[in-house]
């Protein structure tokens, strides 16, 4: 267990554990696993695979992420983040190029983990992870758009992007049909206001039961037979399919790898978040390597079954906190409950109207826009609106893996922008105030700076960002003093290019006969200087522990 520090939560959980914590757990994983039930057949069918294939994803990788996962609570499964990427790739390459993206991102996400990745997922900025959640929030939306309005397109294929897609459902609204929009207002109706009268029960649940009996019997005695359902669309198979391992060949790979990284980030940021959220509310920490191993290990097995990308279920974790999940165990049950559902009542979900599906996502795209904190964002300095709204369209018009990679390159520049305005090189060449000291040792009166002697004073990071700024300062002031003393006790580190920046003036110093003197270094650039082979070059009577030594040593060389 000690291997690669992989500690599942359920171990030790389970050296404690009593009935009444079972207990806890059982009902808690009951009414979690009826919660995850009609959601796994949205998020199924939305991805454009059978809709038992969500379900089938929940149970084998909500059981696995139990298991194995570093969260106590942390339910695992299909989410609404996956549903873009999933529907193009099935769209360009079909359920076995899912098959084969999802294995990749699987083995990422384990390597994530075996080489403790998982602190570094939590750095990605917040604008670019609101960004694309918005982004994937608004896409979601428009795929219903066909399905709450019954838009019929004449045998027309939709188009995959955006834009395309509207301009398919201006073209169309003549076709709506007024009783599937009917159920779709239904639906969401029902779904908001349950909330009011229930807490323990979903309103998707609520919605999906009472909406299908409603149609059935329309249907049955009405003769309305214009509203479509599960049954008019798929062939529902209530079984657990037999594990297939998928030809891979490079080409495959190769194709895949780039979606494949954009679905192990995914999930690892969505299921880090969830799980710190769920620490905040029962005052636990998660082991955030675990987790990913775990996660990994779901997207390696679920997809040989056929399953589609998993993570950690915000939503399904907090019902289950809040229903009184203690334990890992309480996420296993979910699993077996999701379980006995396929096997025993699977094929009633048939009857099920796509307008009431269609719904039950217009809710879960708007939970997922968190559209109060994209506001709250606008207002924020404006490099980081930049990368938000920058986020946000490459996600919405184009795709979600451009959008992370421009998100990410863009933030990591944005960064350096910020570290480079706050890395600060002054020129002193009269006196140095003591009073704003702390690495001096004669604090009566101010220094004097000898003739021929100039101080210059490097505040912030040193690396590649910054180097370049040592030789522009220089170079406008254009003067060849004999003493350089370059103060450097506020350099936090130094990368190569800073060494290599430095080294470079103090070459081209030597050759204007310039003495170089380092002061104040700290113990991480000292010992990355000494690797280096800089104090070779530069004396080591020449590094000098404050200013004043430093100066000391100026006036020795210029007399």
């Amino acid at each position: 267990m000690k291997l690669f520090d992989f500690r599942p939560k359920l171990v030790s959980s389970l050296k404690n554990y009593s009935k009444e914590t079972f207990m806890s757990d059982l009902m808690a994983g009951i009414i979690v696993g009826i919660v995850a039930l009609p959601l796994a057949i949205a998020f199924g069918i939305a991805s454009g695979v059978a809709p038992e294939k969500g379900i089938i994803t929940a149970i084998i990788a909500g059981f696995i992420i139990s298991l194995m996962g570093g969260s106590k609570v942390q339910i695992g499964g299909p989410t609404g983040a996956f549903i873009v990427i999933i529907y193009g790739i099935v769209q360009q390459y079909g359920e076995a190029g899912l098959i084969v993206a999802t294995l990749i991102a699987g083995v990422l996400l384990v390597l994530l983990g075996v080489f403790k990745l998982g602190a570094v997922i939590k750095f990605i900025p917040y604008p670019i992870i609101v960004g694309f959640t918005s982004g994937i929030a608004v896409t979601i939306f428009t795929t219903q758009i066909a399905d709450i309005f019954g838009l019929t397109f004449g045998g027309a294929k939709l188009p995959g992007d955006f834009i395309g897609k509207w301009l398919m459902y201006f073209e169309h609204f003549g076709t709506i049909n007024w009783w599937n929009t009917a159920v779709s207002i239904v639906s969401v109706f029902i779904i908001v206001i349950t909330p009011k009268f229930s807490k323990k029960i979903p309103g998707s649940l609520i919605a999906i039961v009472l909406v299908t009996v409603i149609v059935y019997f329309m249907k049955l005695y009405g003769g309305i037979d214009c509203i479509p359902t599960i049954g008019d669309r798929f062939t529902i198979n209530a079984e657990l399919p037999e594990a297939v391992v998928p030809p891979l060949n490079w080409a495959a790979i190769n194709d895949l790898f780039p979606v494949a990284i954009t679905i192990a980030v995914l999930g690892a940021i969505e299921s880090l978040l969830s799980a710190t959220v769920a620490d905040g509310v029962i005052g636990d920490r998660h082991d955030s390597n675990t987790e990913l191993i775990a996660q990994g290990a779901a997207n390696i097995i679920t997809p040989l079954f056929g399953g589609i990308p998993a993570t950690g279920a915000i939503a399904r974790t907090m019902t289950n906190i809040n229903n009184g999940g203690k334990t890992p165990v309480a996420g296993i049950i979910h699993a077996v409950v999701l379980l006995l559902i396929l096997l025993f009542l699977m094929p009633l979900a048939q009857y099920i109207p796509m307008a009431c599906l269609a719904g039950v996502l217009v809710i879960v795209s708007y939970n997922m826009s968190g559209w109060r904190v994209f506001k709250a964002l606008l207002k924020n300095p404006r490099a980081d609106v930049t990368v938000l709204l920058i986020t946000f369209i490459l996600t919405v018009i184009f795709d979600l893996t451009v959008a992370i990679e421009i998100g990410l390159v863009i933030a990591c520049i944005l960064f350096m922008k910020r570290v480079m305005e706050t890395t600060k090189i002054s020129v002193i060449t009269d006196e140095i105030n003591l009073h704003e000291e702390q690495d001096s040792s004669l604090p009566e009166e101010n220094l004097v700076i000898p003739k021929d002697v100039e101080v210059y004073e490097i505040s912030g990071p040193y690396f590649f960002g910054v180097a370049t700024k040592f030789e522009e300062t220089m170079a406008q002031l254009g003067d060849y003093p004999k003493v350089r003393i370059i103060r450097m006790r506020r350099v936090p580190f130094i990368d190569s290019t800073g060494i290599h920046n430095l080294t470079s003036l103090c070459e081209m110093s030597h050759k204007d006969k310039i003495t170089v003197i380092l002061s104040g270094v700290n113990p991480q650039v000292n010992e990355a200087l000494e690797k280096s082979g800089f104090y070779e070059l530069i004396g080591k009577e020449n590094i000098c522990p404050n200013i004043n030594v430093a100066l000391e040593r100026a006036k020795e060389i210029v007399e």
